[in-house]
């Protein structure tokens, strides 16, 4: 391909010297030049970018490697470029601008706001595009400015900011390193993060919420899940969302949030502690039988908690504790939560006579003999057996003491 000849994509051509980038560097700004040309400019004495004219905060230069090498292939070819190469480029070369504009108090929260919906637009097409998101780890860097509660910015007016990139992180996280959210070991930013929960609006609680599952389940953040559990504030801020009446989407959060943390053992004591049984037991009561609910996720992390005695006396000393129970052996519309209820019958009854009797004074006969005659699993049939077993012979034994 002849100089004369050869039309130069615009995206390889630098905005200074107007000819073919040979060594393209990166500034601070996102924007790409020759380094000769660049490395002149700076050496006058300018301050700023070219393209810009942003002052340069930070005046070092950074190689743009995936330009070079598509600059190459271009040349070695002289065939036309892929668009998803260029989109790739255009997403890398622009990212140390919106890093900077992210991190920095200059930067108008307006400003912000729209570089957070780029990164949202961007986030819907992952994992097939845009990948350049997940490379620079953007997830990490997300995490980065919610947390470290922004200097120059009113509470109330960083709220809006703390959403729009709450709701961006979690788009990201499916696909990036779970490591990063371990920032929250450091006092400041756990500081913040409780903070967040008790003064944040309700989607910022709801993503608070997701975090916390994802911190959970994940093997690198045992630790944080520990520091977690032992965060009175926070397990509150979670177990009220339970009761959330205007809004089920925050029950659900505070339900899944709840059910993540209990499946680490040293972590069970504390939810029993700030009122995780009540809240739970409040829920089961008031859902419907046949509607489809949170009911059963709530009874699975109550069989969870009755390891515990003090659990076992909340359930006990609640007015409708093991009626809730009884309630949810048998479901007309499905079977989901009939083991866990069953169970956890199973635990409270072995002990308490008074228990037995609550719950046969409830119909959990009926709704045994009903699940048993059902197309429940044969584990869950299993257990309903041995309930029947435990209150019949409970009912023998009271039968004996009467004569």
């Amino acid at each position: 391909m002849k100089g004369a000849e050869m039309i130069i994509p615009p995206l390889f051509i630098c905005p200074i010297s107007l000819d073919l980038l040979r060594d393209p560097v990166t500034l601070c700004t996102g924007q790409t030049y020759d380094r000769s040309s660049i490395e002149k400019w700076l050496a006058a004495g300018n301050l700023t970018c070219p393209v810009t004219m942003q002052k340069l905060h930070d005046p070092s230069i950074i190689p743009n490697h995936t330009l070079r090498h598509l600059i190459d292939q271009w040349l070695n070819s002289g065939t036309q470029i892929d668009p998803v190469y260029l989109k790739i480029v255009d997403c890398d070369s622009s990212i140390a601008a919106i890093k900077h504009n992210l991190e920095s108090n200059e930067s108008t929260l307006e400003n912000k706001l729209e570089i957070l919906d780029i990164i949202h637009a961007l986030a819907d097409e992952l994992p097939l595009q845009n990948s350049c998101l997940i490379q620079l780890d953007f997830f990490c860097l997300l995490l980065q400015v919610v947390f470290r509660n922004s200097e120059g910015l009113h509470f109330e007016e960083n709220l809006r900011f703390v959403d729009k990139a709450l709701i961006s992180a979690l788009k990201l996280l499916p696909f990036s390193d779970l490591g990063a959210i371990n920032m929250l070991k450091e006092e400041s930013k756990f500081a913040y993060f409780v903070l967040l929960f008790e003064k944040g609006n309700m989607a910022i609680k709801k993503s608070l919420c997701h975090l916390v599952e994802a911190i959970a389940k994940g093997s690198e953040t045992k630790e944080l899940c520990i520091k977690l559990g032992k965060s009175a504030n926070l397990l509150q801020e979670i177990i009220h969302l339970v009761r959330n009446n205007s809004e089920a989407a925050a029950a659900e959060a505070g339900i899944k949030a709840i059910s993540a943390l209990s499946s680490m053992e040293s972590n069970r004591e504390n939810l029993v502690k700030e009122g995780a049984v009540e809240e739970l037991m409040e829920h089961i009561s008031k859902s419907k039988k046949q509607e489809r609910s949170l009911a059963p996720m709530a009874v699975s992390i109550i069989e969870n908690l009755l390891t515990l005695e003090c659990a076992k006396q909340v359930i006990m000393n609640h007015p409708s504790g093991v009626n809730a129970l009884v309630k949810l052996v048998f479901r007309v519309s499905d079977h989901e939560g009939s083991e866990s209820a069953v169970n956890s019958l199973l635990i409270i009854c072995c002990d308490s006579k008074t228990a037995s009797e609550e719950a046969i004074s409830s119909g959990v006969l009926t709704q045994l003999l009903l699940l048993l005659q059902s197309q429940c699993s044969g584990k869950t049939k299993t257990k309903a057996r041995m309930l029947l077993k435990l209150l019949r012979s409970k009912w023998n034994e009271d039968s004996k003491h009467a004569l």
